[in-house]
């Protein structure tokens, strides 16, 4: 017996702009996450600057400006308008200066998507911004500042440096404790070895260093769990 039904073909969009948007909408399909960041538009430049160093501390990533938090692709009228107060903002407020790439993408005759891909940078990148200096990473869909210990493990990890350490009874301890719950803080450290923040917080970096332990950002402070 014969099927009428008939095979539907897939065709590829007509247009360029037809082609990035479909491009796009498959990007966007994702959701924001460890590697992927929305913005409307650039009206707060200083945010968009903290994402961009959050991906380059990070895993790298991409940013789309005309795209809002809900998926929806509204792009942007003047796309030179959004790539000068970023890269202004960047210039004033990103140190060291951040190496990316910048993309316009047309959508429509008068809308575009500006893209921004970022690399995994080999030094930590702060945020400078009255008269404070921040650092930040990328934890899944969220930028959080970085703490103390965060940066220097950026850091010495970047460098790609062997790492010595004493494996003592301190540490034992602490990973017998990681056994019995998933993740410690610093001050939860501090408190069951009666080491002061200066030692405990040494120990968590080297031994985060020597993939013993991992490190999570979070916004009510570091977790350390068993690598």
């Amino acid at each position: 017996m014969k099927s009428n039904r008939k095979t539907m073909k897939t065709s590829a969009p007509a247009t360029a702009e037809a082609q990035n948007l479909f491009e796009i909408r498959k990007l966007v399909l994702e959701g924001e996450g460890q590697q992927l960041e929305f913005k409307r538009k650039a009206a707060h430049p200083e945010k968009v600057v903290r994402e961009l160093i959050a991906f380059a501390n990070s895993d790298g990533g991409t940013l789309l400006i005309g795209v809002d938090d809900d998926g929806t692709i509204p792009g942007v009228k003047y796309p030179d308008e959004e790539i000068h107060v970023v890269s202004q903002s960047l210039l004033a407020h990103c140190k060291p200066l951040l190496v990316y790439q910048e993309s316009v993408l047309p959508i429509s005759e008068n809308r575009f998507v500006v893209r921004y891909d970022v690399s995994p940078g080999n030094k930590i990148h702060f945020l400078v911004l009255n008269n404070t200096r921040e650092t930040f990473v990328r934890v899944q869909d969220m930028s959080i500042k970085a703490s103390a210990e965060m940066q220097e493990i950026i850091r010495r990890s970047k460098k790609k440096r062997d790492v010595r350490f004493t494996f003592g009874e301190s540490e034992k301890n602490l990973l017998q404790q990681l056994e019995q719950i998933p993740h410690i803080t610093l001050a939860q450290y501090m408190k069951f070895s009666g080491l002061n923040r200066f030692k405990a917080s040494r120990k968590l970096i080297l031994l985060v260093l020597a993939n013993v332990l991992k490190i999570t950002a979070s916004e009510k402070g570091d977790l350390y769990s068993r690598a």
